[in-house]
């Protein structure tokens, strides 16, 4: 069975270097408590590869404390808030690698991996310009039909980070609805942490099974200020605050706030 530790014990699975994983989708169920225990430790990991399906505000937090490297996600944003900031802005100043990769690149990457091969071939990209900005992605021949196909690399997450509803004793987990590649990534991560709002005697269903999962950290509200339905909506007032201060030059001073919050409100 996982074991059960605090948000910060959680945090330090993370290191120097990882390829990190965050879960969610857009504004929706990220382990944003997760992100600020990350960010609370005295020396917190530095040049992180994040390797997102989507990614935002939780993620924006992570590059604006400038310890994201670089970035492997097919979008960044804040839905219709606009673009996240930080991101946009270190992206303009060249201070972040960004990998061009679309839900095609993310799903057949991560399917290689648990399908223990180096690449999965698919039509996806197949006649686009995105080939020139990845030169990596190799296409090959398929043996039967002799059509050209991408073969996307393997991905692998050294860590995971999944928010979930709720988890039992034995850590399986409760994700709801709009999984993105949640599922995925527990399955290809080395370490799979789960973040949950509450801990439950038994669940009549999991979306992720307990021995997938290398520790669990509760964390009520943890996904705020971003939804975690039906529990709480996304607090849009929140979010406005945090673009606010990003345009008048006040992320570090926000980030500082948000840190010394505790608990989560």
């Amino acid at each position: 069975m996982p074991e059960f530790v605090s948000l910060a014990e959680a945090a330090k699975v993370v290191h120097s270097g990882d390829t990190l994983a965050l879960g969610g989708m857009t504004l929706y169920r990220r382990p944003v408590a997760f992100v600020l225990a990350l960010l609370r430790q005295p020396d917190p990991p530095r040049d992180l590869t994040l390797l997102n399906f989507t990614s935002s505000y939780e993620s924006d937090l992570l590059v604006g404390a400038g310890i994201v490297k670089r970035i492997r996600t097919c979008y960044f944003g804040m839905e219709g808030f606009g673009l996240a900031p930080m991101f946009t802005q270190a992206g303009n100043q060249g201070e972040i690698e960004i990998v061009e990769e679309s839900e095609a690149s993310l799903a057949f990457g991560l399917k290689a991996t648990l399908a223990d091969v180096g690449f999965m071939a698919g039509r996806g990209w197949v006649g686009t310009d995105l080939p020139r900005l990845r030169p990596d992605v190799k296409t090959v021949r398929d043996p039967y039909s002799g059509e050209e196909l991408m073969a996307f690399p393997a991905l692998r997450p050294d860590v995971a980070v999944i928010h979930a509803l709720q988890v039992d004793g034995q850590g399986n987990a409760k994700l709801n609805g709009n999984l993105g590649i949640d599922l995925e990534l527990a399955l290809a991560a080395g370490k799979v942490i789960i973040t949950a709002e509450e801990r439950v005697e038994a669940l009549a269903e999991a979306d992720i099974v307990g021995p997938l999962v290398s520790a669990v950290a509760l964390a009520p509200r943890g996904a705020w200020p971003t939804s975690c339905h039906p529990l709480y909506p996304m607090d849009g007032l929140e979010v406005l605050n945090y673009l606010d201060a990003c345009g008048r030059e006040t992320f570090d001073e926000y980030l500082a706030e948000r840190l010394a919050a505790r608990p989560m409100p």
